[in-house]
């Protein structure tokens, strides 16, 4: 998954880059920040400059009531997101990551957000703080979406991109080298067929170099073996071995990859979980 190095044109901006993600940095860092308020503060300084005052601006009544609107949004108290009404949700672990996954989520959405460059950085940062577990040389796309965060570990030199779905009502553990396309959804809960409120949740793995092509879906409590592929829009309804290619709807194995991660691993047990649940 190697990708062709594109170096900014204006080195100052990099340096303004830098300095951003530095500060950022240290201030997740600092256990006296109330997570809330850090939020609150990095979305109103970038929509309104550095130096700009989140109390100033919503109390000012001269401001059109839909620009103070828009303004009481950088405040994650003043939100509610979908995962919160989830009866599976701890609170507590929730409340903790909640202000950064609304960073996140106004980060994306925001002009910064596009920039491929500033946007990896920004994310593997943020996800060191929300997942369970988050590897070295991360690289998140932009509209990646997360139900509660701290049910999902990720390994090292993973691969998400735009648009995947990774819902840890349960637990999802994805492992290292993995690459997750383009609106791919990837379950670790299930309703009842004859009862919609009754959901159960389940552990589902995602082997080392294992792919999720697009729009590929991986069901709660499913196991997709190492260097396995699940092909474009399968839906995956049972285990994929080690190695195996599986398309379609539901998913079944059509192919069998030459043994060996990417050619470079021996070590292949069948049915071996992600080593990052090792760590």
């Amino acid at each position: 998954m190697a990708s062709r190095p594109v170096p900014l044109a204006n080195q100052e901006i990099a340096h303004l880059y830098d300095r951003f993600i530095d500060n950022l940095k240290a201030r997740l860092q600092n256990p006296r920040i109330d997570r809330d308020v850090l939020c609150r503060d990095v979305l109103t300084e970038m929509h309104y400059g550095e130096g700009a005052h989140y109390s100033d601006l919503i109390e000012d009544g001269s401001r059109p009531v839909g620009e103070r609107m828009m303004i009481a949004q950088f405040d994650p108290r003043n939100v509610t997101l979908e995962a919160e009404y989830y009866a599976e949700c701890d609170p507590v672990r929730y409340n903790r990551v909640k202000p950064l996954l609304w960073l996140w989520i106004q980060f994306d959405h925001s002009s910064l957000g596009q920039n491929v460059h500033l946007g990896h950085r920004v994310r593997r940062l943020l996800a060191k703080h929300v997942f369970k577990h988050c590897g070295e040389n991360v690289r998140i796309f932009r509209d990646v979406e997360v139900s509660f965060g701290y049910n999902l570990s990720v390994g090292d030199n993973t691969t998400i991109h735009r648009y995947v779905l990774l819902d840890d009502r349960g637990e999802i553990v994805i492992g290292h080298n993995v690459s997750i396309s383009d609106y791919a959804n990837v379950y670790s809960h299930a309703h009842d067929i004859e009862d919609i409120e009754r959901v159960t949740c389940g552990r589902t793995l995602i082997g080392d170099g294992a792919r999720i092509t697009y729009h590929g879906v991986v069901l709660s409590g499913m196991t997709i073996g190492r260097n396995a592929m699940v092909g474009t829009m399968g839906v995956v309804t049972r285990q994929v071995p080690d190695h195996h290619i599986s398309v379609g709807i539901p998913a079944k194995s059509v192919r069998v990859k030459r043994e060996g991660l990417r050619g470079k691993e021996a070590d292949a047990t069948p049915g071996a979980v992600p080593r990052v649940v090792m760590e």
